[in-house]
């Protein structure tokens, strides 16, 4: 890079490899394989909704669905209730409060960590957004999907 005298900008140079042009996104943006981990995510968590909206449309409109990149340090405190469960936590619900809605958080870390491949997270999300609204309407999660208990 150059200075120009009594000028201290520099010059910006792109990388043009061999001639080759500029780099630029290898795939364009409506393409999935464009879209980030996260954002993948977040579909399979909408699929899963989606899934639920035919039966259970009323209730979740009431309900709001969110991702966290991982648990709460205070969700992660062993006691005798987590000897019971899995140590880390995929996903947690909480009831609806005054004007605030019920609210429905995934886990995505995780929840990856845990799954051998695509298909496999989303029968994970799946799973967990039917627990997780399972305990927030007070029924079973064969009860909100009944395909849950084949998974089981």
């Amino acid at each position: 890079m150059s200075e120009r005298s009594g000028d201290s900008r520099r010059r910006v140079r792109r990388r043009d490899r061999h001639g080759r042009g500029l780099r630029g996104p290898l795939a364009p943006s409506h393409v999935p394989i464009a879209k980030s981990r996260g954002e993948r995510f977040d579909d399979l968590v909408l699929d899963a909704v989606d899934r639920l909206k035919p039966r259970w449309g009323k209730q979740l409109a009431t309900m709001e669905f969110a991702v966290e990149e991982v648990p709460p340090p205070a969700e992660l405190i062993d006691g005798p209730a987590r000897l019971e469960s899995d140590p880390i936590p995929f996903g947690r619900a909480e009831t609806a409060a005054g004007s605030e809605p019920a609210v429905v958080v995934v886990y995505r870390r995780p929840l990856e960590a845990r799954a051998r491949d695509r298909d496999q997270l989303g029968a994970l999300v799946s799973d967990v957004i039917v627990e997780q609204v399972a305990s927030l309407l007070g029924l079973t999660p064969e009860t909100i999907d009944p395909g849950y208990d084949d998974r089981h």
